[in-house]
């Protein structure tokens, strides 16, 4: 039976995954954006295809685990404004983490030089079917670089709620989303009341 109270293993796994590959891919597009034409920004744009197109299959295998998984419960002490901004904050990372690599697949599938997109050089991925020219390929673009910039802001709030939740807040929002083996250590410890008496 699923222990309601914390993220299955999977979850954890896949949570840590898409971020890494995310925190690499962000800076690292807009690097190889700003390189003069040649073979070795080709090459990094390959790459760039490959992790995009695989953080799409784990976000759509995130999204399917997150509905067929129950999550842990907010805490009851946390005010409605705060619930409401976590669930708001999840909803808009599932719609970058999937919408981002689709427009960046957008973007290749609207380009009129017919380059090819192989996952590490090695799997063939098809074009996705849409208008084909100039025009196209910067709206894309245009709508990929909004969705990264997105997410840098979306990171910076995820990061400073987890921390003002773990050293203010004290709650276990944060450690529950950690490995097993690092929960005893990052355990927040719970404000020192005050004796009545004293």
């Amino acid at each position: 039976m699923t222990d309601q109270s914390r993220y299955t293993a999977v979850a954890k796994f896949l949570h840590w995954l898409i971020a890494l590959i995310i925190l690499i891919q962000i800076p690292f597009g807009f690097y190889m954006h700003n390189l003069e034409p040649s073979e070795f920004k080709f090459t990094l744009y390959q790459l760039h295809k490959s992790a995009g197109l695989i953080v799409l299959a784990l976000a759509l295998f995130r999204l399917y685990w997150r509905l067929t998984h129950p999550i842990p419960p907010l805490p009851a002490a946390m005010p409605n404004w705060q619930k409401i901004v976590a669930r708001f904050t999840h909803v808009a990372f599932y719609v970058l983490i999937i919408g981002i690599p689709l427009t960046g697949w957008a973007m290749v599938s609207a380009s009129t030089l017919g380059i090819d997109t192989k996952i590490f050089f090695l799997i063939p991925v098809p074009h996705l079917p849409v208008p084909q020219g100039e025009e196209q390929v910067e709206f894309w673009i245009e709508v990929h670089e909004l969705l990264a910039k997105a997410t840098i802001g979306l990171l910076v709030l995820h990061v400073g709620a987890a921390l003002k939740h773990h050293f203010h807040d004290r709650d276990d929002i944060l450690i529950r989303m950690l490995p097993e083996r690092l929960q005893p250590r990052m355990a927040a410890k719970p404000t020192p009341q005050k004796d009545p008496a004293e």
